[in-house]
């Protein structure tokens, strides 16, 4: 059903994707060519992050309505995390990249946005785990009939 709690986590998940675009990733004390060239390095910046960030917020909005497939359910879940987990590495090796095409040495500090995906991580994870607590419930129920 919809109102259960895994629907919550999943909806928190996506918030945390689309908090994504809000935010900054990086920023930096001297202009980099292409990512960082104004100095904020933000998930608009490259296509993969943007497609990334897209890919994780509506796959956990389309988990909520999931509610007749557990299984498949739970496995859009744990894909929620792996985008969540990926966006950061991704976004480090687009930095990584650019700064060692540059011989001027600029420093580069982290911003909020790469903490914010610490939020679709936990509560893809806690669905994952409520959708299957509540599927072994149904399957108890099952077995009384």
């Amino acid at each position: 059903m919809i109102q259960r709690i895994q629907s919550i986590f999943l909806l928190l998940s996506s918030s945390g994707f689309i908090g994504q675009f809000f935010t900054d990733l990086a920023t930096s004390t001297k202009p980099i060519p292409y990512l960082l060239s104004d100095q904020v390095y933000e998930v608009q910046d490259s296509p993969v992050l943007v497609g990334l960030t897209l890919v994780g917020a509506l796959v956990s909005l389309a988990a909520i309505f999931m509610f007749r497939n557990r299984p498949l359910q739970q496995k859009l879940s744990i894909f929620t995390v792996i985008c969540a987990i990926f966006l950061p590495l991704v976004a480090f090796l687009l930095i990584y990249n650019e700064r060692t095409a540059v011989p001027d040495f600029s420093e580069i500090h982290d911003q909020a946005g790469l903490y914010i995906l610490v939020i679709p991580i936990i509560f893809g994870i806690l669905s994952y785990f409520y959708i299957g607590k509540d599927d072994k419930l149904v399957k108890s129920m099952d077995r009384l009939r």
